[in-house]
């Protein structure tokens, strides 16, 4: 198997380099995505460059910001961004899949399985996994609002340590919601990752970390 030479040419566009070795195991991710894509709607994102340019970029950012060891549930999986990435991004790192969607969930567990990866898939709603799992931090991207994900976190911050949220532009937006709801109460949030999202300088992409403020979230402060 070698490397698609549209894949190659996107990820030099996008400036990114990557070993070949994990190159390749990303090319199979996708080229499996795409083939699931036709029978199911798991992404937009149908070409070399959409995927380097959206799908990897975010997971890239998000990668190095995730320690050796750690325990990482995907919330919301979709279509596996970006925790099958991430698996094969940090070896180093343990990742669990959540995917409500029976459909969905059924078809990651066959794409986890193709590609030989060590990556459980929970069928099931994230409340009802945080009940008998513990995760050191949950990754999510275009799941909800950062409100949304405060109220649904408020009962389960024994069961995690840390949220870690890959957003958009709206960001700011999100934040200003969360703030005048009080979903931020007792919670601290940082922007931890910026990056552009294209040519337009004023459109950024960004990961927040949010953690409980006080002692239990002391090692993040």
């Amino acid at each position: 198997m070698s490397l698609d030479p549209e894949f190659a040419a996107a990820l030099a566009a996008n400036s990114m380099e990557i070993d070949e070795v994990i190159a390749l195991k990303l090319q199979s991710y996708a080229e499996a995505m795409w083939r699931w894509n036709e029978q199911l709607n798991l992404t937009r994102h149908t070409s070399w460059d959409l995927f380097v340019s959206r799908d990897l970029r975010d997971c890239l950012q998000l990668a190095p910001l995730l320690e050796a060891g750690e325990e990482v549930l995907d919330l919301g999986s979709g279509n596996g961004i970006p925790g099958i990435p991430l698996a094969i991004l940090r070896p180093d790192i343990e990742v669990s899949l959540a995917e409500s969607v029976a459909k969905r969930a059924n078809a990651l567990g066959e794409i986890v399985e193709e590609l030989a990866l060590p990556v459980p898939v929970y069928g099931a709603r994230g409340e009802d996994l945080l009940e008998d799992f513990r995760f050191s931090s949950i990754v999510s991207r275009a799941v909800g609002s950062i409100a949304k994900f405060c109220r649904w976190m408020e009962p389960h911050w024994a069961s995690a340590d840390r949220l870690l949220l890959i957003k958009g532009p709206k960001w700011v937006e999100e934040r200003g919601e969360a703030r005048h709801l009080g979903s931020l109460a007792n919670l601290q949030l940082r922007r931890v990752a910026t990056y552009p999202l294209g040519d337009d300088e004023a459109s950024e992409g960004v990961i927040l970390q949010i953690w409980p403020a006080g002692p239990r979230g002391a090692r993040y402060n």
